[in-house]
């Protein structure tokens, strides 16, 4: 967190600056005179959804919102702080928190016919996490990019369209429901991780870096407040998000690592397809239990109001 605000301050410094060798001020409109230095307070509300190996659609396994189950949108917050350039670029820290959940169950429809979703059904996984992520985004603003509207005899348009992108640190922990309890999923090693008898398997780490990207539209109420609609796509280089990623293991392994209730949790949360009981046939070891073809991400989509500092009102 340190790192990125030292980042801000430096980006606030230099650009500051920069032009105090140009004219300080411009109007805004008639009651406020703009600088070409803004800075943005606010906080953020949405929803946060996630494309991983678990639920999803009708067929195979699809990428973005062909498998996407809007019924798991999940409550997201958050709040930023940011620095703008003549609201043409703009750079910003943001902590947002949220979750993410998918489930097989999803699939049920599918469970006596051919179609290729009937297997994730009757793999019969789940999980939810919770997320907290610190990013560092940059903005762009086309329509302010090449007009300079200090001085210009028009005021600025009120709603500003932008891309963003940027880089982050998220921290996860996939957690699966066994009878009324919730368990995490990672320190049982569910495929493997860690083990010697699958040593291209480490164990994954729970915190790790992120690559979000985005699109905004962002609206002026008044020279003080803003408000913003906002859609950020995580990439991420880690496709267990969901605890999911590769082939089942030999449960008998487990006893090689584990004892009492951690090796039942184990061996029950390895394997779920014994728990549907019906005559479908059940994928053994080395059978696949996921797709490591893809990596998991995760989304959100919210709205934002901030206050902008930095713009002086005209004195009479």
């Amino acid at each position: 967190m340190k790192r990125y605000l030292l980042i801000i301050a430096i980006v606030s410094i230099c650009f500051g600056t920069s032009n105090n060798a140009n004219a300080q001020y411009y109007f805004y409109n008639d009651n406020y005179y703009d600088a070409p230095i803004t800075y943005e307070v606010g906080a953020s509300v949405g929803v946060m959804n996630c494309f991983t190996d678990l639920g999803g659609k009708a067929g195979i396994g699809k990428k973005f919102t062909k498998d996407l189950n809007m019924g798991y949108n999940q409550l997201a917050f958050g709040g930023f702080f940011g620095v703008n350039y003549r609201q043409a670029v703009g750079l910003r820290f943001e902590a947002t928190f949220g979750k993410v959940s998918a489930n097989d169950q999803v699939l049920k429809s599918f469970a006596n016919t051919n179609d290729p979703a009937s297997a994730r059904y009757h793999r019969n996984l789940n999980f939810e996490s919770s997320i907290t992520e610190l990013s560092l985004l940059a903005e762009i603003h086309p329509l302010f990019i090449f007009i300079n509207w200090g001085e210009s005899e028009n005021e600025p348009p009120k709603f500003s369209p932008y891309l963003l992108a940027g880089i982050g640190s998220f921290s996860f922990n996939p957690k699966a429901k066994l009878g009324n309890n919730l368990v995490d999923l990672q320190p049982l090693s569910t495929e493997g991780q860690g083990f010697a008898e699958y040593p291209d398997r480490p164990i994954y780490k729970l915190r790790q870096m992120n690559y979000p990207l985005g699109l905004g539209l962002k609206y002026e109420v008044s020279p003080l407040i803003n408000m913003r609609a906002e859609f950020v796509y995580r990439v991420l280089s880690t496709d267990y998000l969901d605890d999911c990623s590769t082939n089942y293991i030999d449960p008998t392994v487990y006893e090689n690592y584990f004892s009492g209730t951690k090796l039942r949790n184990a061996v029950a949360l390895s394997d779920r397809q014994y728990e549907i009981n019906d005559d479908y046939h059940k994928m053994g070891p080395g059978s696949k239990r996921g797709s490591p073809d893809q990596n998991d991400s995760y989304f959100s989509f919210n709205f934002k109001i901030s206050l902008t500092l930095g713009r002086a009102r005209i004195r009479d």
